[in-house]
Formats: C-alpha cells, sequence, structure tokens
C-alpha cells in the first residue's frame, strides 16, 4: 500500500427484500420539509412511489417534488431542481431511483445554497462547497453506478457537449443512508441490466489498471470481478434470479465507495472517453464505456503490462504454458471481449449514434487524467476514438 491515506464512509446501508423499513428509521432524523427526487414513471408503475410516500407522510413530512430526471442528467435540469428545493426551503433531498438520480440529487445538493453558478463552480473548476450543503439519502433501483455510497456526481451540458463528474472530496456529500432492495431492479429491460453490469466491472477496472506495487487493494478488486462475472453470466440467462442481481448490486456498491482506490492513483480515462461519447450521443453511461474499453486497453497494455498479464492469469484463468507476457495479456482482453460479446454489450460507438464527423469534438471533449499507465496525447485519444468506431 503506498502513500498516506484517510478511509472514511459514513453512509449507512439498508440491503435486501425488507430494506425499505430503514427509511422509517432514517427520516425523523431530518426536518420537515423534503423534497422526493426521482425519474420517470417507472417507479409508479411498480407501486414503489406510493411506498415511498407513505412512509414520509408517516413521518411527518412535507414533501416537494423534482420528476423526470433524466439518465444523463442536465445542467438544466440542475438549475430547475435548485429553484424547487430553494422554494421548499428543503431540509432533506430524497433520491429514488438508480445511478443518475442519485447523482444529480447530490449536485442539487451542493447547489442549492451556492451564490455561484454550480456549473462553473464544481464542473469546470473542480472546487469544494463553501456553503451549507444538504443532506441526502437514495432508495436505489438500479445497479451499477455505486452513486449510493460515494460523493460523485456527474452533469451534462448540452449547449457545451460536455458531460463531466465531479468527485466531492468531503464525506458530507455522501448519501447518510442508501437502501438497497434487489427486488427493485428485477423489472429493469436486460438493456439497462447489462449497461449497469459494465458499469460495474468499469470502475473496477479503472482503479486496478494503475500502479505497479503488490497492493491489497487489487486482491479486492480481483475478487470483485471474478464474483461480477459469474453473477452476471447466471442473470444474463435469467434474469429474475435473486441471488445474482443481489449479489450484482452488492458489488456494484464495493465497486465505487473508494475503498479499493486506497493506496493507488487509479486511471479513469475509460470514462473519459465514455463521458464524452456521451455527450454527444446521449447514449446508455454503461454501453458508452463497453464501446471504448477494448479499443483503450489495447493502447495502452505495453505501458501496463505486469498488470494486464496479471488481470489475464487471476481474473479470465489464462493457461500461461508456452506463452509470452504480452501474450498471456492478450488473451485475457480476448476473454474479456467475449464475455461483453456474450452479455450484449456495445462494442462500438458507432453503434451509439457516434459518427466519423464527431472524432474530433469528442476528443476535444474528453479530459485527460495522469494515473494510469499512459498520459494520452491528443492524437492518441482521436486514434482510440476511431479504433472504437
Amino acid at each position: 500500500m503506498l502513500g498516506n491515506f484517510t478511509y472514511c464512509n459514513p453512509t449507512k446501508l439498508y440491503f435486501g427484500q425488507d430494506s425499505l423499513i430503514g427509511l422509517k428509521a432514517e427520516l425523523p432524523k431530518y426536518g420537515d420539509n423534503v423534497v422526493l427526487i426521482y425519474g420517470g414513471g417507472s417507479i409508479k408503475k411498480s407501486g414503489l412511489y406510493d411506498e415511498v410516500m407513505e412512509i414520509l407522510q408517516a413521518c411527518g413530512k412535507n414533501v416537494a417534488e423534482i420528476s423526470g430526471v433524466m439518465p444523463n442528467p442536465t445542467l438544466e435540469k440542475l438549475y430547475e431542481g435548485v429553484e424547487i428545493a430553494r422554494a421548499h426551503k428543503a431540509d432533506f433531498l430524497l433520491a429514488v431511483g438508480g445511478g443518475s438520480v442519485c447523482d444529480y440529487t447530490k449536485a442539487v445538493a451542493v447547489s442549492v445554497h451556492c451564490k455561484e453558478d454550480p456549473w462553473e463552480k464544481y464542473f469546470q473548476r473542480f472546487e469544494e462547497p463553501e456553503c451549507e450543503t444538504l443532506p441526502l439519502g437514495c432508495v436505489l433501483t438500479l445497479a451499477g453506478t455505486g452513486s449510493e455510497m460515494n460523493a460523485g456526481a456527474v452533469i451534462t451540458n448540452t449547449k457545451t457537449k460536455q458531460k463531466i463528474g465531479h468527485v466531492f472530496a468531503d464525506e458530507k456529500i455522501m448519501p447518510r443512508f442508501a437502501i438497497l432492495n434487489p427486488l427493485y431492479t428485477l423489472s429493469l429491460p436486460h438493456y439497462q441490466m447489462v449497461a449497469g453490469i459494465f458499469d460495474i466491472f468499469s470502475h473496477i477496472c479503472e482503479q486496478y489498471f494503475s500502479g505497479t506495487d503488490d497492493n491489497t487493494s487489487d486482491y479486492i478488486a480481483e475478487a470483485l470481478m471474478r464474483s461480477l462475472l459469474v453473477s452476471s453470466r447466471i442473470a444474463n440467462a435469467d434474469p429474475q434470479d435473486y441471488e445474482a442481481r443481489s449479489n450484482i448490486m452488492w458489488t456494484a456498491t464495493w465497486a465505487l465507495n473508494t475503498l479499493i482506490a486506497k493506496g493507488k492513483t487509479t486511471d479513469w480515462m475509460v470514462h473519459m472517453l465514455g463521458q464524452s461519447v456521451g455527450a454527444y450521443t446521449n447514449a446508455t453511461h454503461g454501453m458508452t464505456l463497453s464501446a471504448v474499453s477494448l479499443a483503450y486497453y489495447r493502447h495502452i497494455l505495453a505501458f501496463g503490462l505486469a498488470k494486464f498479464k496479471r488481470f489475464a492469469l487471476n481474473v479470465w484463468d489464462v493457461n500461461p504454458e508456452d506463452k509470452s507476457d504480452e501474450e498471456i495479456a492478450l488473451e485475457g482482453l480476448k476473454a474479456m471481449e467475449g464475455w461483453m460479446r456474450e452479455l450484449g454489450l456495445a462494442m462500438t460507438i458507432s453503434e451509439l449514434g457516434a459518427t466519423e464527423e464527431m472524432i474530433e469534438g469528442i476528443a476535444e471533449g474528453t479530459l485527460v487524467l495522469k494515473g494510469g499507465y499512459k498520459v494520452l496525447e491528443r492524437e492518441e485519444i482521436i486514434k482510440i476514438l476511431k479504433e472504437s468506431l
């Protein structure tokens, strides 16, 4: 384990089929004015909306609503939500939905009392809140982002075609509690389920493919990946398999609650590439990641060969006999590709609506980070995007 670090995760998790009872226990801890935040009509069709409202009313809460939060929450929607929360004099925010709803709720939480433009402050200058922030909780309906136990928020500016995430440093931005009931995920369309699965896998890879030391975090990451491979195949064959879906949900949380990033630099360039693709196409987040991953990893493989070899051996059980390190590493990526195709993931950005004419703009919108095995030049980004078409 390299360097010095502090680990604190204050989010309290309620997991399982009866986990909604946690909402009754938590709500009395906060003020009377609650803003309920959710996406489309799915929580009303499933009956979850009624269950949550019943608990809110039983706890004596005065409720306002922000509905229609889209899969890639926009800056315009953020401004709208901030005004609703201000008018309601919100004491607490409750997100009911997937990762986008949770992300959006964090962005509202840091913006309600902010005197500056939140886009400029948080998503351009990446500053921390200096104002009061609102506490929040979430009831999760989709496994993938891990947003239920971290301080990250992603917002899309449709005018500038930028999709940018900010992971806030202060743990008070994390949800105070999260309700994780795997039953809520069973009604998801197959496309969304597998996109979420790859989002989980990508989160682990982004932290795994960095560093050269013998790091406990990497051993945990390998175990999470192996568990996800088993559960994803079961869920792909039978989406109603509760055990598989519960394991996927739990893995998603631990993939991005900062645990396996400790003592590491971390990469995140797949996300930077995928988010820029998403800003141009509005495609499902997990699919933008799957569409660029293989081209990116093949490009950086030589710079992190030892880790890619380890990935092949420890995650994909590649037989190393009579093979060079590079051959072993490439066979690992080939096994990964086979699994991705098995799930039915997007393998190219053109499948998501990207065109060659968009490449320059997507490259321009790709933030370059320095934690991985290779700091990309603009020409390399364009090359990777073209190979992903």
